[in-house]
């Protein structure tokens, strides 16, 4: 009989230390379940939230338009003379414009054509080597020249290409010009020939 009753009590020694090891392992068990299970919702968050970008149609951010018209009016009340294109081939828009005071004309002029590639102008007093470097490649191709461009700005343009295909077209005389960019030959070559120097027009109408 005692020893009936000290089973018992031994069995439930043994219940009890055996419920007591239980208690951690549950305990990690339930954790780990929370981590994965926090995991899986972050992932489906971030799944939803791709999802919905991908069908969201102003994701497409591109660049707003700046008027340039307006710069190189002011540079040019400044008494300096800068290349610029009087007007954009449709579906082009000028995306940045720079020019510094001085008394030689620092200017610059980034676009992008109708098909998203670049097209931008460059105008210092400095080396067109220079200008190539910086602006195009320090290992650019030259090419033979073209005789482009209108008014003062009309003469042999010396030609660039470096390794990524991009192409530039440069012209020294009292400032150095350089049209360069991703865009095709045939554009860039264009925009030489729409330079000008002339006053800006007032906008018509």
């Amino acid at each position: 009989m005692r020893q009936h009753q000290g089973d018992r009590q031994c069995r439930g020694h043994t219940w009890e230390t055996d419920h007591v090891s239980e208690q951690p392992s549950r305990y990690q068990r339930s954790a780990s379940g929370m981590t994965g299970a926090m995991v899986v919702l972050l992932l489906l968050i971030g799944g939803f939230l791709v999802i919905r970008s991908l069908g969201r149609d102003d994701l497409d951010v591109r660049p707003e338009p700046v008027e340039y018209l307006s710069v190189v009016e002011v540079v040019q009340e400044a008494g300096q003379r800068v290349a610029y294109p009087p007007a954009l081939p449709e579906g082009w828009r000028a995306t940045s414009v720079e020019s510094a005071p001085g008394s030689e004309a620092v200017f610059g002029l980034g676009m992008l054509t109708a098909d998203g590639t670049f097209a931008g102008i460059r105008q210092e007093p400095r080396p067109l080597g220079s200008l190539v470097e910086e602006y195009v490649d320090e290992d650019a191709d030259a090419g033979e020249a073209v005789s482009a461009g209108t008014g003062d700005l009309a003469g042999e343009w010396r030609t660039f290409t470096d390794g990524e295909g991009d192409t530039a077209f440069g012209l020294e005389g009292e400032t150095t010009v350089l049209v360069y960019g991703s865009a095709s030959r045939e554009d860039l070559l264009a925009l030489v020939d729409e330079l000008s120097q002339e006053p800006v027009s007032p906008p018509s109408g």
